[in-house]
C-alpha cells in the first residue's frame, strides 16, 4: 500500500506535491519520491519520511508545472532506495510514473515484455513492469501525431496484459498527465481541481483528504479500468471504465485510509462507526459486561465509539499514542513492530485500573501486537480485557498491495477463536461477522462491489494459486538464514507461546 499524487497546472507544482504526500504519509513511511518536468525531468527520491527526503534545497530543483509523487510502503521486494518511485524512461517522449498496488503476473508479463519488445526490467518493482508495458504499446502509435485515442489504446492493452491491483499516474512529457486504474478498481484514486488566477490546477491522489488540505474541489473517483488524461491545454479526457463489477479493497475502509477521507461516496469515519455498532449484537450475545470501551489508536477510534454508543457503555481514550512512532502495520519486521507497540502506546492507569475493558482494534492479523496490548492493559490494572476486532477473521493473505503475510502466518487461518483468545491472553475475543461486513458494503446499497478476499479466500482476479506459491517460495528463500522473532512460525496457543510476526 502506497500513497500517490499527481499535479498539473499553470505554475510550479513541487510544493503542492510535497503537501499532498504529507497528507498521505500514513500510506507509506519507507521511502518517498517526486518527479517534475519543465524541459527535462527533475527527480528526487530516497528512504524515509516526506520531511526527511524533501528539504528546501531539493525543492528548488524540482521545477515544472507538472509532476508526480509517491510515499512508499514496501510489500514485495527489498526496501532499497533505488526501488523508490517515481520511475522514468526517456522513450517515447519521456515518461515518469508512480503506482499503488501489486501486480500478480509479474513473471509472465516480464517474460512477454522481453520476448515481444526486447525490454528487460532491471528491478523487481511492479511499477517498472507497468511503465515499460505502457511505453512499449505507446511506441506502436504514430508518435508524430499522438492522439488521446492512441494513449487510451495503450492503456487498455496494458490493463489486459498486467493483472492485479494498481492505480497509476503518469507524466507524458510535452503531452499531459495520465491516470488509470486496474479493471477491478481495487485501489483508490481520485481527481480534483483548484482554480487560480492563472488557470486551473488538476490533481490526482490516493485519497480525498489531500484535497481538503490543498483547497481542491473533489471531481470524481477514477473508476474501475478507467483512464483520465489531462492534455497540454488542460482539457480533461475520459476513457470509459470497464463494464465488469468493481472490487474495491474493503480493508481501506477498515484500516488503511484516513478517517477524514471519502471513498466512493462513503466517509471512512462514518463507516467505521457503523462497523462498531454492528458489533454490539455479538458483544451482547457473548454475555460480557464491560465497564468501558476503549480503542487501539487511531484506526480503532470510530468503531469503539460506535460500539460504546450501541451498548450504552462509556467510551474512554485510555491508550495514549505517541504520534511520532509511525504505524506498526507497515513496519517490515516483527522486531520493529514489537518495538513500536511498546513505545507508542501508554495506558492511562486511572481509567483502566480495576475495570473490565473492551478494547477495539481494526483487526487481528498475526496476534502478537494484540497480545502486547492486552498485556499493557493488564499491567495497568485492568480486571478483565475483552479484545474486539472490527474486521472479521483474516484467513487469507492480501495479494493486492497490503502486506498481510502468508496464510501460514495468519492466526485466524490456523486457530479457533478460543485458541486465539488464549494466545493473546484476553478474557474474550470477538470478531466482526463477514456477513455483516458484506451487507454493509453490499453492491445493492448503490456503492459498487468490494474485495473481501482476505476474509473469504475468494480473489476477484480468479485463481491465484500459482502466485501465492511464488510469494511463499520468495519469502522462505529470503528468511532461510534468519533466526529469532522474524521466523515464519505460527504461535503455540499456550500463554507463553513464541511470538509470530505481526501487524
Amino acid at each position: 500500500m502506497c500513497g500517490i499524487v499527481g499535479f498539473y497546472g499553470p505554475d510550479d507544482v513541487a510544493h503542492d506535491i510535497v503537501f499532498g504526500l504529507t497528507a498521505l504519509q500514513h500510506r507509506g513511511q519507507d521511502a518517498a519520491g517526486i518527479a517534475t518536468f519543465d524541459d527535462n525531468f527533475h527527480l528526487c527520491k530516497g528512504n524515509g519520511l516526506i520531511s526527511d527526503v524533501f528539504k528546501p534545497k531539493q525543492l528548488k530543483k524540482l521545477k515544472g508545472n507538472i509532476g508526480i509523487g509517491h510515499a512508499r510502503y514496501t510489500t514485495q521486494g527489498s526496501g532499497d532506495a533505488e526501488l523508490a518511485q517515481p520511475f522514468t524512461t526517456s522513450y517515447p517522449f519521456g515518461l515518469a510514473m508512480v503506482h499503488n498496488g501489486n501486480v500478480i503476473n509479474f513473471r509472465s508479463a516480464a517474460k512477454r515484455l522481453h520476448e515481444k519488445y526486447h525490454v528487460l526490467p532491471k528491478t523487481s518493482n511492479d511499477l517498472e513492469l507497468i511503465m515499460y508495458t505502457f511505453a512499449s504499446e505507446l511506441r506502436l502509435k504514430n508518435l508524430d501525431a499522438l492522439s488521446v485515442v492512441d494513449i487510451f489504446d495503450a492503456v487498455e492493452t496494458t490493463q489486459e496484459l498486467v493483472k492485479g491491483a494498481y492505480a497509476t499516474i503518469t507524466v507524458i512529457a510535452g503531452h499531459g498527465l495520465l491516470a488509470f486504474n486496474d479493471p477491478l478498481g481495487i485501489r483508490p484514486l481520485v481527481l480534483g481541481r483548484r482554480d487560480t488566477e492563472n488557470g486551473p490546477i488538476y490533481a490526482f491522489a490516493s485519497e480525498s483528504t489531500c484535497f481538503d488540505y490543498l483547497g481542491f474541489e473533489f471531481i470524481k473517483n477514477v473508476g474501475p479500468g478507467q483512464a483520465i488524461f489531462i492534455d497540454k491545454d488542460f482539457k480533461v479526457h475520459y476513457k470509459n471504465p470497464y463494464a465488469q463489477p468493481k472490487a474495491f479493497c474493503v480493508f481501506e475502509h477498515i484500516y488503511f485510509a484516513r478517517e477524514d477521507s471519502t471513498i466512493h461516496g462513503r466517509l471512512v469515519a462514518r463507516e467505521r462507526v457503523r462497523l462498531g455498532k454492528m458489533l454490539a449484537k455479538k458483544v451482547i450475545e457473548s454475555g460480557i459486561q464491560p465497564d468501558m470501551v476503549i480503542d487501539v489508536p487511531s484506526s480503532g477510534y470510530f468503531a469503539a465509539s460506535g460500539l460504546a454508543e450501541a451498548i450504552g457503555v462509556p467510551y474512554r481514550r485510555a491508550l495514549v499514542k505517541n504520534n511520532h512512532m509511525g504505524r506498526s502495520f507497515i513496519v517490515s519486521s516483527q522486531a520493529g513492530r514489537e518495538d513500536i507497540v511498546k513505545k507508542k502506546l501508554n495506558p492511562i492507569r486511572e481509567f483502566v485500573d480495576g475495570k473490565k475493558i473492551a478494547v477495539v482494534d481494526d483487526s487481528i492479523v498475526r496476534g502478537t501486537t494484540s497480545r502486547r496490548i492486552v498485556r499493557i492493559l493488564r499491567e495497568a490494572g485492568a480486571a478483565e480485557v475483552y479484545f474486539i476486532s472490527s474486521a472479521p477473521p483474516i484467513i487469507a493473505p492480501c495479494i493486492y498491495g497490503i502486506d498481510m503475510a502468508m496464510s501460514t502466518e495468519l492466526i485466524a487461518a490456523n486457530y479457533t477463536e478460543e485458541e486465539i483468545c488464549r494466545y493473546i491472553e484476553a478474557d474474550k475475543v470477538i470478531y466482526q461477522s463477514i456477513e455483516d461486513l458484506q451487507e454493509l458494503f453490499s453492491e445493492e446499497k448503490g456503492h459498487g462491489g468490494n474485495c473481501f478476499a482476505c476474509f473469504t479466500g475468494k480473489y476477484p482476479t480468479g485463481d491465484v494459486t500459482k502466485y501465492l506459491r511464488h510469494i511463499q517460495e520468495e519469502r522462505q528463500s529470503h528468511r532461510t538464514d534468519k533466526k529469532g522473532p522474524d521466523n515464519n512460525t505460527m504461535p503455540s496457543v499456550s500463554a507463553k507461546a513464541p511470538a509470530p510476526t505481526e501487524h
